[in-house]
């Protein structure tokens, strides 16, 4: 058994109470070494004969990856307060892993030698929103999804879909084509709208804010985003903004102050400058978002800015009743401005949905503390691979699927945002070169792996577009040229996800697949049943087979069939570029 491999830390993404008196337990071990794992444990203070009264209870592999398997135990923990260790056996030994290292003996004289939960304190309990975990969102790009007013258009706007998308063009998209479109989305099974900046700014884009506690006139005013979110709400709709707080646009107020006083400006300081003078030309000489001398970077640090920010997030919850902040380019924010904002957010409206836009490793953002979850760029990526691209095979994906899945706790993967696709992206049928077969699949992953799903406009009808600005095209709503094969999937599916409870709340199991697997199988599963998907994304049929606990038949659940077991087994045929979603 390789020692050096095996891994445990207590608190973080290793050790966390998932409830009150519920803890998850983790492990690393070395891939394939370990066959059996036990954990030791026991309440510190409970003792017979001068002995520590443990308990042991046997560990599972939820997920592999290339290098570790990871083992994983949800435990009920009454008295709150823990000492554990683990028990690890392969071929040759059995090994006792506790904080001071490995021994052959599980020692019962001295309660030092082991891993310590102290106490699960209530308010130290990472909380997300549990809504999240029902939620099938729908991004809209503004000014690309429905012109519902000519009156509120740009000066410069253009027919709609009269010219390909740019970025200094404007076609008119506005709150009210929202408000005229909501039974399309309640149609669709859509119960979340996530919406790029709405506040005043300079580009179509929006993420050059002008002013923050103002709607930009293309959209309408404050009485129409009052009315959109009024009556989202009254369909179960939730209404989730984007908020710009790493940078601000040139034309904010403050920046445009600093160019004209300089070093006398009183916003000096609401930025990072460089040198005197200040100069917007290329390249700046303050910090900006990459390069781009229009987006000046905000100094969260300074009391003024803070105090500012804070003010503007608390603004539009209590006076709109938005549910939720998508916080743009979190990751360059600083750590102290999340957790007061956090703190501040959640006093007003404590199931408010807080989302970081972060593409790498996000676990100093999700120690519960600051974001309630990432936008699930690995998971993206790793699905575009391995079905749109084909760069990677089953066992890669499966091994970057585990890797990111283990690297956070339940409570934040369980409202993940997954996406195919954004604003910032290619369009998920583009990446797929036109392939139907390979949306779909991708869909089918998306809907049923764990996290809160988003649908980017357009996708649903097979819209296309490389990379942004391309991606950003203007809604297709004359139905002759839209796919409405792929709508009416998208629909079955999410009808389905919302009529089963292992799809939003079953805890996940990836199979790791053998050698000769050419098909991505996992497992969601609830204390009441289980669900197998199996998808196949190569062009030849494939044989599966998935054992039974008894000689009851196996739902289909996509086509409402009964599949027949023997001697609790089941084999059947996976056709080529399909899937199986098979109810235990």
């Amino acid at each position: 058994m390789l020692k050096e491999a095996i891994y445990h830390r207590p608190k973080g993404n290793f050790a966390y109470a998932y409830k009150e008196e519920t803890l998850h337990i983790r492990l690393k071990t070395k891939k394939k070494d370990a066959q059996k794992v036990s954990l030791i444990y026991g309440d510190p203070y409970d003792w017979k004969r001068k002995q520590w009264a443990y308990r042991k209870k046997p560990m599972s592999i939820t997920a592999s990856d290339d290098l570790f398997d990871y083992w994983f135990i949800e435990l009920d923990v009454p008295t709150r307060r823990l000492r554990y260790g683990f028990e690890i056996s392969d071929v040759k030994e059995t090994l006792i892993y506790t904080e001071k290292g490995f021994s052959s003996n599980i020692v019962t004289d001295d309660i030092s030698y082991y891993f310590c939960f102290p106490f699960i304190n209530p308010i130290d309990i990472f909380e997300t929103p549990d809504w999240v975990k029902d939620t099938v969102w729908y991004q809209i790009f503004p000014d690309r999804f429905a012109n519902g007013n000519k009156k509120n258009d740009p000066e410069d706007v253009l027919p709609w879909a009269s010219e390909a998308p740019a970025l200094d063009n404007f076609f008119g998209g506005d709150f009210e084509g929202i408000l005229k479109n909501l039974d399309y989305l309640t149609d669709l099974g859509i119960n979340g709208i996530y919406l790029t900046p709405i506040f005043k700014a300079y580009s179509n884009h929006k993420y050059d804010t002008i002013d923050y506690m103002e709607i930009d006139p293309q959209f309408g005013d404050k009485e129409t985003f009052k009315k959109l979110v009024d009556a989202c709400h009254q369909r179960g709709i939730r209404v989730m903004l984007d908020a710009v707080f790493n940078h601000s646009g040139l034309y904010f107020k403050p920046f445009q102050d600093v160019l004209e006083n300089q070093e006398s400006s009183k916003y000096k300081d609401w930025f990072h400058l460089h040198e005197f003078p200040v100069k917007d030309i290329y390249p700046p000489n303050y910090d900006t978002f990459g390069y781009v001398e229009s987006m000046p970077k905000l100094n969260t640090e300074n009391p003024e800015v803070r105090s500012y920010f804070l003010d503007v997030a608390t603004y539009w919850i209590e006076k709109f009743d938005i549910d939720g902040w998508r916080l743009d380019v979190a990751n360059e924010v600083d750590h102290s401005f999340w957790r007061a904002f956090r703190k501040r957010v959640k006093s007003i409206k404590p199931d408010l949905y807080i989302l970081g836009e972060i593409w790498h490793d996000a676990l100093p953002w999700l120690e519960g503390d600051q974001f309630d979850a990432v936008m699930n760029y690995p998971f993206t990526l790793a699905g575009l691979d391995y079905i749109a691209k084909e760069k990677i095979d089953t066992t890669q994906f499966a091994n970057r699927l585990s890797t990111s899945y283990s690297s956070y706790t339940e409570n934040s993967n369980e409202v993940a945002f997954n996406l195919l696709d954004s604003h910032d992206t290619p369009r998920v049928l583009t990446e797929c070169d036109g392939n139907i077969e390979k949306v779909r699949l991708l869909y089918v992953l998306l809907f049923s792996f764990p996290g809160t799903p988003c649908v980017y406009y357009g996708d649903e009808i097979g819209m296309t577009g490389g990379e942004d600005p391309e991606c950003r095209k203007c809604m297709v709503w004359d139905e002759k040229d839209q796919n409405t094969s792929l709508k009416k999937f998208i629909k079955q599916f999410i009808q389905l996800r919302l009529s089963e409870e292992a799809f939003t709340h079953g805890k996940l199991f990836i199979i790791q697949p053998d050698r000769a697997d050419n098909y991505f199988h996992f497992v969601r599963s609830t204390k009441d049943s289980s669900i197998h998907f199996f998808i196949n994304p190569t062009n030849q049929p494939v044989n599966i087979s998935l054992d039974t606990t008894s000689s009851n038949d196996v739902l289909d659940l996509w086509n409402q069939k009964k599949l027949q077991t023997k001697e609790n087994s089941l084999h059947t045929e996976l056709p080529a570029n399909d899937f199986l979603i098979l109810k235990q």
